[in-house]
């Protein structure tokens, strides 16, 4: 599966983390939606990773929605959010876990262990984590016609035929097969660029 397929679907916005965030800062409700959505799958997947259910995923997820509308204004680099909310909510899993171990007995129910709290993350899970960010931030960059192209094409839940993208952008159906290898080259050597 390459970088591109596992963020499918993830993003449809087009500002960087940088944007969002200042615009969160600046009392943009929609900027909110935004960052919210774009790391919604990161944070769910780390207690459901760590074993926990998916209600108790959910009250890791709104926790740490709680924590990053109260720190965000204390995060120096944008750049750093997705690390920083990794660890937030691999912290609250920590505690969740140790809160739920004291509270209600151990039946066998649950018998992977969870990570010592100084032990880092998986390596391959950062390591993907920067790459999704890479190519978010390379697509973000494209002109304007481009992003909104490589958006429709490979990153909604169903991609949409090309007769359906021509008339969005307004150009031939039989231009469609061109215009996106023209985007998809320009999007490869900005990602070359940075050694993707």
């Amino acid at each position: 599966m390459t970088v591109m397929t596992r963020v499918l679907g993830a993003e449809r916005d087009s500002r960087t983390d940088h944007q969002l965030v200042a615009a969160c800062l600046g009392g943009d409700e929609a900027a909110w939606h935004e960052l919210i959505e774009r790391y919604t799958r990161l944070i769910y997947s780390i207690p459901l990773k760590l074993g926990l259910t998916r209600e108790e995923a959910t009250d890791i997820f709104q926790a740490v929605c709680l924590d990053l509308v109260n720190e965000l204004p204390r995060v120096r680099d944008p750049q750093a959010l997705p690390m920083w909310l990794m660890q937030v909510t691999r912290h609250k899993v920590v505690k969740w876990k140790r809160k739920s171990d004291r509270y209600v007995p151990d039946e066998g129910s649950r018998t992977e262990q969870l990570p010592a709290p100084d032990q880092d993350m998986p390596d391959s899970f950062i390591t993907d984590l920067q790459k999704t960010e890479a190519v978010r931030n390379a697509v973000a960059a494209l002109s304007p016609r481009c992003r909104q192209m490589v958006q429709m094409l490979f990153f909604e839940d169903t991609p949409r035929p090309y007769r359906d993208v021509a008339s969005e952008l307004g150009v031939a159906v039989g231009s469609i097969g061109f215009l996106r290898s023209r985007c998809l080259d320009k999007l490869r050597t900005a990602l070359e660029r940075i050694g993707l």
